[in-house]
């Protein structure tokens, strides 16, 4: 059967009906507009009539008469005074302008999206904060999260940047295992790729959980505001540590919070081992340390790794030697071992007869080795002296020589890393993305954060003795030579390296080599006197 068409007046007139609500919906919009602001003022006076009859509700009704009596001298006194009514009413009208103004929403919860996140989490805490035997559990399925979480914040992705959860007491909140587990958890559903900070109140039963800000990355090698005997390994945190430095960062001038490395004969971590990945930052680590320990002192560089990346420092003034081969490393570090011995001697000798320290024996010393097992597996198979054994007088003695040792390896080698390094580096850095278990074996301790799975070169942790564990950023201090390297980061690396040696600094040289020669059979014998 065939369909008849409508009528002529129904087929057009839904037409005319939307066309005069599209009419009338512009009348209303342009009526709006004009209207505005005697809106906003008929709202601003709604609001001050309702304040003044609160004030008056509020008022005592024995002082209701003085009230009374004070309105209206004041408004006798606007009426005498030339000017008065009209300056009043534009006072009136603006003070209603103001509070009739529109404001924008302040949210005060979460939203939708973001109240299903929270539950997510509590309902995934259930089964580590909560037992059988419990009468009344805190978390239970289903259960209310807002008696639990708290304090919390989201970025604009909906994901959780701040939150404060409450656990009960009897959770093992001192057992190691049992946080990892917490953290982990939290980790994964709150969006990976960021770093938290977990800050645990085993005293309040809570625990805090943060997202951190990225470290800066732009801070290159500089002259540092630091005092002698006090090396930046990095920046870390703002509420890390108690002391700033001004640096620029780029063409702005900031004060940033270092992580100072203190030694010399008061400190109690004279030594420093730097473990991380290849393309870590480790090598820019120990350039770093150089050129700031050459301002006041001299510097002997052992390279395991063969890539001359320490080449910008020969034959510049304080640079004692940069070796790269077996047989120059293993004299060298000989004659670092002879060196501490002999200062020794001298300043015992000088203290037994009253006299001053002599001044040979108080600048320092620097001994820079990256690689050292590199060294070790080559002197194994030719059946020569493992470098690192020649590390003991140095480590052992250092510190009271004005001596200082700093190694830097990579994780496939620690392990051929000899006691004495181990026992006696107590200052530990380690850089790349790694696993709390390899930051734990290393810093002595787990970091309070997740490690990200990428993270930029220089970036890890720091921990000087059996201080806190800090999250660490070494400044950008690339080799000069590599081209691949942004030019005002290696031009920043030229302006620092000192000037090359001159035939003074030679002398001087060949005169604190000569205190000890090595003998023939890889001994040494103390020059008289």
């Amino acid at each position: 059967m065939a369909r008849r068409p409508l009528p002529r007046i129904l087929s057009s007139g839904s037409e005319r009906i939307a066309r005069s609500r599209e009419i009338a919906r512009t009348a209303a919009d342009s009526a709006t507009d004009v209207l505005h602001p005697l809106i906003t003022i008929t709202r601003g006076l709604r609001k001050l009539a309702a304040a003044g009859r609160a004030k008056w509700a509020a008022t005592p009704k024995d002082r209701r008469g003085p009230a009374l009596f004070l309105a209206a001298a004041c408004v006798l006194v606007v009426a005498l005074v030339p000017y008065g009514p009209l300056l009043a009413m534009i006072s009136t009208m603006a003070a209603a302008a103001w509070q009739g103004r529109e404001r924008p929403a302040v949210r005060t919860g979460p939203d939708e999206a973001e109240t299903e996140r929270l539950k997510a989490l509590y309902e995934a805490l259930v089964p580590h904060f909560s037992v059988p035997e419990d009468p009344a559990p805190l978390f239970s399925h289903g259960g209310e999260w807002a008696k639990a979480l708290s304090d919390f914040a989201f970025d604009g992705d909906g994901r959780p940047t701040r939150l404060r959860i409450a656990y009960p007491a009897y959770f093992p909140d001192g057992d190691a295992a049992s946080r990892a587990r917490i953290e982990h958890l939290l980790h994964a559903k709150s969006g990976r790729g960021r770093e938290y900070l977990f800050d645990w109140d085993e005293e309040g039963n809570q625990l805090l959980m943060r997202v951190l800000p990225a470290l800066s990355t732009s801070i290159a090698a500089q002259r540092f505001v630091t005092a002698p005997g006090e090396t930046v390994l990095g920046f870390t945190d703002d509420d890390a540590v108690q002391r700033t430095v001004p640096v620029w960062e780029g063409d702005r001038r900031r004060d940033a919070p270092p992580v100072v490395w203190r030694t010399g004969p008061r400190s109690t971590e004279p030594h420093l081992l730097a473990v991380g990945r290849p393309g870590s930052g480790t090598t820019s680590l120990l350039r770093s340390i150089a050129l700031q320990a050459l301002q006041h002192g001299d510097v002997l560089i052992v390279d395991g790794s063969g890539t001359g990346e320490y080449a910008c420092l020969t034959g510049r003034a304080g640079v004692l030697s940069v070796e790269c081969g077996l047989s120059g490393a293993l004299s060298s570090l000989e004659w670092a071992a002879h060196e501490t011995e002999r200062r020794l001697i001298a300043a015992n000798r000088a203290r037994q007869a009253g006299r001053p320290v002599p001044d040979d024996t108080k600048r320092p010393l620097w001994i820079l080795v990256d690689r050292p097992c590199v060294f070790g597996h080559l002197a194994a198979a030719d059946g020569r002296m493992d470098p690192q054994e020649l590390l003991q007088v140095p480590l052992r003695h250092g510190r009271a020589a004005q001596v200082t040792v700093v190694v830097a390896e990579q994780f496939d080698s620690v392990d051929a890393l000899s006691e004495a390094v181990r026992a006696h580096t107590r200052a530990r850095v380690v850089l790349g993305p790694v696993t709390p278990a390899q930051a734990e074996a290393i810093l002595g301790t787990a970091p309070h954060t997740t490690p990200t799975p990428t993270m930029p070169p220089g970036r890890g942790y720091a921990r000087l003795g059996t201080g806190p564990v800090l999250r660490l950023q070494v400044p950008v201090t690339p080799d000069p030579y590599d081209e691949e390297a942004a030019e005002a980061h290696r031009q920043a690396v030229l302006d620092l390296l000192p000037e090359p040696q001159t035939a003074a600094d030679t002398q001087r040289l060949d005169r604190a080599t000569a205190t000890r020669r090595p003998t023939a059979t890889g001994g040494g014998q103390l020059a008289p006197g």
